[in-house]
């Protein structure tokens, strides 16, 4: 694991700085340039954006104002080696780029390939009870693989050679109504026939009272293989065949079925700010997949935003620690109780910073985000800010 974290930080070793889109004046970024920098640079086989700025400002996350100098380049997501870009408008706006000879691909922030192994793929839905399902498997086993024959009910108008993606209700998320400090969050997990388990939930949450402005945030599904349709229903059966055909997670009864979704992630990132203010009582880390309560860099996370938010694929945000709010112990002393202290002769610590995630998918109000670098493990309830919140 060492090895790879120490390839990918290579390739993102600005990631943790994020990027902060900005459309205006120059002067943030001459602020921020470096005094040994060339008027111009080659850009070369291998770059990323992201290299490109750190070499040349103190904070990357701001190499927008690289090419918003640079007015002749017309896509600024698309530069290709041998492009000649220019450095030098502190003192001269624009003073050119040169394409190159366009023989190579356009050199991306951050292309799929290379965050894809670590992504998990989930989708985050507002019903699932309507879906076809799982009914049964071949030889009545109880869980299938690749190769096995699944039987699903409501596939009426599928056709052979049809492929389905077959996926698991695993979480529902709700957001309840405003508390002391913030909105809470609380999820619960399906059984094979999706309901929800009773009692089984996020230990962090406050419950009581959920009945009162409680909102649905949407409910997970996790893939969990894929078959081909080989036989329709006739006569007196009742079910489609389909033949696993993905060596991933086995499939059991209740899975549900969708279809096959042929480009799931975009197939590169360009890490910006989110375009609208977050409100930070409200944006929360949800989940961490295949983990309890906490992760570190390269885990993806569950978020309680979404496009409703402003936040969209590439947005990056800093996730931190709520601060305490303590009792002052030198004034109360150790004798009196927590519950009995009220809250003005408390003290409230300053939150503290875990980390910085990239958002790759995104649903109306729930996002999935991959943590890129982080100081200290990233857990359930943990909030959610501007990139470059201090």
């Amino acid at each position: 694991m060492a090895s790879i974290l120490k390839r990918v930080s290579h390739r993102f070793k600005v990631i943790g700085a994020v990027a902060l889109l900005t459309v205006g004046t120059y002067a943030v970024a001459q602020e921020e340039f470096r005094g040994d920098h060339p008027d111009t640079y080659v850009v070369k086989r291998g770059d990323t954006l992201w290299d490109i700025a750190g070499r040349f400002l103190k904070r990357p996350w701001l190499w927008p104002e690289i090419w918003q100098a640079n007015p002749q380049i017309a896509n600024p997501h698309l530069i290709y080696p041998g492009d000649v870009i220019s450095l030098a408008y502190l003192d001269r706006v624009g003073v050119g780029v040169q394409p190159g000879p366009r023989t190579e691909g356009p050199i991306n922030a951050i292309p799929l390939s290379q965050i894809e192994p670590y992504l998990r793929d989930l989708r985050v839905v507002d019903s699932f009870k309507d879906l076809p399902y799982v009914v049964g498997l071949e030889e009545d086993i109880t869980r299938g693989v690749v190769g096995h024959q699944a039987y699903a009910r409501g596939l009426e108008g599928a056709q052979v050679g049809q492929r389905y993606a077959i996926v698991r209700p695993t979480t529902r998320y709700v957001r309840i109504g405003k508390r002391e400090c913030c909105d809470m969050l609380t999820r619960n997990h399906y059984d094979f026939r999706g309901g929800l388990v009773p009692g089984f939930g996020t230990a962090w949450s406050d419950t009581a009272g959920a009945d009162v402005g409680r909102e649905e945030l949407g409910h997970e599904l996790y893939k969990v293989n894929a078959g081909t349709v080989t036989k329709l229903m006739e006569g007196d059966v009742e079910v489609t065949t389909l033949r696993l055909d993905q060596r991933n997670v086995e499939v059991r009864v209740g899975d549900r079925l969708i279809p096959v979704d042929a480009q799931p992630y975009d197939l590169q990132f360009f890490p910006h700010a989110p375009k609208q203010p977050l409100d930070e009582n409200k944006a929360r880390v949800l989940a961490v997949a295949n983990s309890l309560t906490s992760g570190g860099p390269l885990d993806v996370v569950a978020l309680s935003v979404g496009a409703q938010d402003g936040v969209d694929n590439g947005t990056v945000l800093s996730i931190w620690r709520q601060g305490s709010n303590a009792m002052d112990r030198v004034q109360e002393g150790y004798w009196r109780g927590e519950e009995t202290v009220p809250k003005g002769r408390r003290v409230q610590l300053p939150d503290e910073y875990a980390g910085h995630v990239m958002i790759f998918r995104t649903f109306d109000k729930v996002s999935y985000g991959l943590v890129m670098e982080g100081v200290k493990p990233s857990r359930v309830g943990y909030r959610l800010k501007h990139p470059d919140a201090k």
